[in-house]
């Protein structure tokens, strides 16, 4: 669900991540249609870093087990 939100609203996709000011220059980006593209892309590599950072904090938390 996410990917699709930051296929048609990047901007919002990266406020929803907290962060705020990445958002909202992602949004002055999208308003160009020429922006819209680097703006999607920007949206979902930062969501591809948020999953990692999650399975790579997942999988420190048991190895310190």
């Amino acid at each position: 669900m996410r990917y699709v939100l930051a296929f048609f609203f990047p901007w919002l996709s990266l406020i929803l991540q907290g962060k705020i000011l990445s958002g909202i220059i992602c949004l002055i980006l999208q308003i160009t249609i020429i922006g819209w593209i680097p703006a999607f892309l920007w949206a979902y590599t930062a969501l591809n870093r948020m999953y990692e950072d999650r399975r790579t904090n997942r999988v420190i938390r048991e190895m310190r087990r």
